[in-house]
């Protein structure tokens, strides 16, 4: 019984700071050009991400290709492919899915293949954390986003900012032991946030 009530004190304590983590707001302009818009155009930047403890991701990508083609040749090669294909495989699906079950509400539809759209929505991937789940210890996924409104015609005409920091990835009951899995919940919660926050502060 007390290893139970351990445990569970463990699982809302890791909720509680994830929830106080993950922050959004908007840093630049105002959001009152979206009201009575019906679609936007979704772009996604991840020109300057670092990841973990890298700066850059082109340094992490090439640290962890080398420590696995180490341990079996080709498998690095293999990763790097996976990592790469998450982003369109996985990661943008999911951040669409969730926006649009909010701003579906209010008539307004996100995602990348709305190019008559007057706006486009930059989702600019700042910072990844990969996490980590090895069974007898973990570590939640996270990213941190900048979300660019621009003129769809127009990219240097810059609208509105919003950043998020902090948003956190993980499985139902811990079960996330796949890296993309668990970035992939990252964008989801991302998804989900945004579309939240859209809805109330766009268009109301």
């Amino acid at each position: 019984m007390k290893t139970v009530k351990m445990i569970l004190v463990s699982l809302i304590f890791l909720s509680v700071t994830s929830v106080h983590a993950q922050k959004i707001k908007v840093t630049e302009g105002d959001l009152t050009f979206l009201m009575g818009q019906t679609e936007v155009l979704v772009e996604y930047d991840y020109s300057q991400l670092a990841v973990g403890k890298f700066d850059k991701e082109e340094d992490y990508i090439a640290k962890k290709v080398s420590e696995y083609n180490a341990k079996n040749p080709g498998t690095g090669d293999e990763w790097k492919i996976k990592w790469e294909a998450d982003r369109e495989g996985r990661y943008h699906p999911k951040f669409e899915e969730l926006l649009n079950t909010y701003t579906s509400k209010v008539n307004c539809s996100f995602n990348q293949t709305n190019t008559n759209a007057k706006y486009t929505m930059i989702l600019k991937t700042t910072f990844t954390e990969p996490g980590w789940n090895i069974g007898i210890s973990r570590m939640d996924a996270s990213i941190n986003v900048e979300i660019i409104f621009v003129e769809t015609v127009n990219h240097d005409s810059k609208l509105a900012v919003i950043t998020m920091t902090g948003v956190p990835g993980r499985g139902a009951m811990g079960n996330d032991y796949d890296t993309g899995f668990r970035i992939q919940e990252a964008y989801a919660k991302c998804g989900k946030e945004t579309g939240a926050f859209l809805v109330k502060k766009a268009f109301k």
